[in-house]
């Protein structure tokens, strides 16, 4: 049985929003990387913004993106870095945070969002 086309992903970041937030997250993964709490920020977002390949392929993927951080997302149950799929008001995880620690490389993000997304769509 397929999964319907997803509605909506809804990426949410192991970090709190705010500007503040957002510049000591940028000294973090500067200076210490290796401690840098949220994957998903160091695979799609360079020092201050989103990653331009990210941008691009999100926005050629046509479907709708929501970004949440762990201090405004209603997931508090899902264990952050995630990326959730939305299908007629159904939530589930897409890409939960092992996983996401384990990518190294925004190449290999976008092949496994790639992968995950066709498995639903496709059966």
């Amino acid at each position: 049985m397929t999964a319907p086309a997803p509605d909506r992903l809804i990426f949410i970041y192991n970090a709190d929003g705010g500007l503040v937030q957002m510049v000591l997250d940028s000294l973090h993964k500067t200076l210490s990387p290796a401690t840098y709490p949220c994957s998903l920020c160091a695979l799609t977002y360079g020092s201050l913004r989103m990653d331009p390949k990210w941008r691009k392929w999100l926005a050629a993927l046509g479907i709708p993106a929501v970004f949440q951080h762990k201090d405004d997302t209603p997931h508090k149950h899902v264990p952050l870095p995630a990326v959730l799929c939305e299908s007629g008001g159904q939530i589930e995880v897409l890409i939960d945070a092992p996983t996401l620690d384990g990518i190294a490389t925004l190449d290999a993000l976008i092949a496994l969002m790639e992968a995950r997304l066709s498995r639903r769509v496709s059966g």
